[in-house]
């Protein structure tokens, strides 16, 4: 299968951690089939490819936290979840029917109102955008500070 983003999610390393990339930063191969071998689901290629070059990064766990390949889990609607905010008031994930799509649109949990709206966006667009809303917000509050 032929890397889509694997270079790009890697090259987040060193723009927001100021750090080369380095192969500890990601999920090998193998871990990553160990740790997705007990779900009866297979992943998007760009979640697939976010595992390799940053699952062992600091990054999962950047104002969001990105679930352990292991933790994955498709809710009772049908959304396989993949990422939650600090206070647990929403979730995101993927329409189980778009698994097999290299890069399927996110949806958007409000987990109060039990709700998944569109985040009109791909996985790829979502998680460079999130980075980019996630770090610009640390930049300014060390601006003002």
């Amino acid at each position: 299968m032929n890397e889509m983003f694997l270079e790009r999610f890697r090259a987040l390393v060193p723009k927001y951690l100021e750090d080369p990339w380095q192969p500890e930063d990601g999920i090998s191969d193998q871990e990553l089939d160990a740790a997705l071998e007990e779900h009866a689901f297979t992943i998007p290629q760009a979640l697939r490819e976010f595992y390799l070059a940053l699952g062992g990064s600091e990054l999962m766990e950047a104002y969001h936290f990105f679930w352990d390949p292991e933790e994955l889990e498709i809710d009772d609607e049908g959304f396989l979840m993949f990422l939650e905010d600090e206070e647990e008031q929403f979730t995101w994930g993927f329409r189980s029917g778009d698994l097999r799509v290299p890069d399927p649109i996110v949806y958007r949990k409000n987990n109060a109102r039990g709700e998944w709206v569109s985040e009109d966006g791909t996985f790829s667009e979502f998680t460079f955008d999130m980075f980019e809303w996630v770090f610009s917000e640390d930049d300014e509050a060390d601006e003002e500070g």
